[in-house]
């Protein structure tokens, strides 16, 4: 019984790797060839799986390429997660407001190891839309959530998450020392919020802010995304305080406790 299960279990374990590489791949797909030399397998046995997986709806292909991307049973799933997420439905009206008020484009991500998974996301006002994946680990030293979440941490919890995630460089203004990113999260300690000044994409900027459980442990944070514009200090810390305050009313709305960092 063991011996023929082992082959099905290993073959749902590449078909899951394949999923995840694609939904956390760029945004126009990825090509055959670029999938097996990720995955460091053969074209034939990849292009085996991932038929499976576009004949069962989890993928789908497009041309030019063609290359593979997200399929609509994933963003169907997604839906049935979401509605059944009692953070999701307790933060959605409080998100909707948030939007309507900014004119930004709202997240809510959990904090899952110091990593932010984003969850949910309610679309700005207007023609930009940010097409953000949902459900999986984005690197934390690039999003205004995930620097928010990480400036909850210890130092040594810190160390941890950048060793282990490794200070990438996403654009220019990405973060790629550990002293400098230590540097931004006491800034961030001080003023209540982070943000992402073109960090993880050029044209992007982001603000963010945690929420907390009733313990007072930061289980997750809202930020607001919009295209970069020439925003004075004064703007941005305006911007940084309406985040936090929605960010408190999350806190509230699920009974938590926002403990001052000098009691911690």
């Amino acid at each position: 019984m063991a011996q023929s299960s082992a082959p099905s279990v290993g073959s749902v374990a590449r078909a899951l790797d394949l999923v995840e590489l694609i939904v956390g791949g760029p945004e126009n797909g990825m090509t055959l060839s670029e999938i097996a030399k990720a995955v460091g397998g053969s074209k034939s046995a990849v292009l085996a799986t991932l038929r499976t997986l576009v004949d069962f709806g989890y993928l789908r292909i497009v041309d030019p390429g063609p290359k593979y991307l997200p399929g609509m049973m994933l963003i169907r799933l997604g839906d049935l997660a979401s509605a059944r997420d009692p953070l999701i439905t307790i933060a959605r009206p409080l998100l909707e407001e948030l939007s309507a008020k900014s004119g930004l484009t709202i997240r809510v991500a959990r904090n899952d190891g110091g990593y932010p998974v984003f969850i949910y996301r309610v679309d700005g006002p207007g023609f930009v839309r940010f097409h953000t994946p949902l459900g999986i680990r984005e690197l934390p030293h690039v999003s205004s959530a995930g620097k928010a979440i990480l400036a909850e941490l210890t130092d040594e919890e810190i160390e941890s998450v950048v060793k282990e995630s490794g200070l990438i460089s996403r654009t220019k203004n990405s973060i790629t020392k550990v002293a400098e990113l230590k540097k931004e999260l006491e800034h961030i300690r001080k003023v209540g919020f982070a943000t992402d000044d073109e960090e993880d994409a050029q044209g992007i900027f982001c603000v963010g802010a945690t929420f907390f459980d009733h313990f007072g442990k930061c289980i997750g944070a809202i930020s607001a995304t919009g295209v970069k514009t020439d925003m004075t200090d004064a703007q941005v810390s305006s911007l940084g305080k309406l985040i936090i305050k929605y960010a408190d009313r999350v806190t509230d709305e699920i009974h938590g406790r926002k403990i001052s960092r000098r009691a911690r």
